[in-house]
């Protein structure tokens, strides 16, 4: 491999991102690339501080000079599958996608197939040529709803700088356990669970994470709310509700056991029992188109899935209210 094919670069630690664990700081300024994949560039001396090896948890310092000298991750071919999209938009810059629960978006190990990018490389084969073949945010799998997809290199820009400067809204609807009497602001740091590398949590030295939550409708012992992201962190939403005691019906990571309410009738007992997902849909999208500047704001109902169980729960508090 010349040289010319390495990943260089040079980077000076900025204001924002002094006193920052060095893997943080780098995985801020080079978004593209997994924090894994920088951690791996730190231990192989790929990437160095002032000219000086360090590890991944070392802080850096205003005006201090971070060198990448590594090479590229190894390309992996994806296939295009004919897998059918609920399409709610698209033109030759954008594409969003109404995602149903179950739905893998990329392929990886244990999903090397049947995911959402397969499924756009069929329908959309220019996304090839872009990053993350044009997969800009995600969506967890068992999560439904919005996702906007880049078709083309402005697009994929425009998208990745509004993710970046919390202009793109995001909405979700969510079942939450337990009741609350309003809504609020969970403003607090995600990252890596300490002991639990598959799960995330708040932590102390995670990256700044902020939920809006409104009440929308509240029932004897759960609650539909709706909650507004200003940051883009893996299971946020999960996360934060958890976070304050209010796991999300469903949450094979974050919920722990099946808490069954008061009085439950047989009906609702069966619904919560077989629903096996977070109860979380992205239900709103709002964005600046990249070529034409127009605001834009798209809706997806709630899936089935969801109706059932919110009837399931207001058929529960009316045998309540009736006792």
């Amino acid at each position: 491999m010349s040289a010319k094919d390495r990943i260089n670069g040079e980077f000076e630690v900025p204001a924002e991102l002094s006193d920052r664990r060095l893997d943080q700081a780098v995985a801020e300024l080079m978004p593209d690339h997994s924090r894994s994949r920088i951690q791996g560039w730190i231990k192989a001396g790929d990437l160095t501080v002032n000219g000086e090896a360090r590890k991944p948890r070392d802080k850096v310092m205003l005006g201090d000079i971070i060198t990448v000298n590594a090479e590229p991750e190894v390309q992996v071919t994806w296939e295009a599958e004919s897998i059918e999209l609920d399409i709610v938009y698209e033109d030759e810059h954008v594409l969003v996608i109404n995602k149903p629960a179950g739905l893998v978006v990329h392929p990886a190990a244990g999903h090397a197939a049947g995911t959402l990018v397969n499924a756009l490389l069929h329908h959309a084969p220019e996304v090839d040529k872009l990053p993350r073949a044009g997969i800009v945010h995600r969506l967890d799998k068992d999560t439904s709803g919005l996702m906007v997809v880049a078709r083309s290199l402005i697009a994929h820009t425009s998208l990745v700088d509004q993710l970046q400067t919390r202009t793109m809204g995001r909405e979700y609807d969510a079942v939450m356990v337990g009741t609350i009497t309003g809504g609020g602001v969970v403003d607090a740091p995600i990252g890596r669970h300490p002991t639990q590398r598959k799960k995330m949590a708040v932590v102390r030295d995670g990256k700044p994470a902020v939920t809006h939550y409104r009440l929308v409708e509240r029932f004897p012992a759960h609650t539909h709310v709706r909650c507004k992201l200003e940051s883009g962190r893996t299971h946020q939403i999960r996360v934060h509700m958890a976070h304050i005691r209010h796991a999300l019906v469903g949450d094979p990571v974050y919920g722990g056991r099946m808490q069954l309410p008061k009085g439950c009738t047989p009906e609702l007992k069966e619904v919560l029992r077989q629903f096996h997902r977070q109860a979380l849909h992205a239900r709103q999208l709002t964005l600046v188109h990249p070529a034409t500047d127009e605001e834009m704001t798209w809706e997806a109902p709630l899936p089935a899935d969801m109706l059932e169980l919110l009837e399931a729960l207001r058929a529960h508090a009316r045998a309540q209210e009736s006792l």
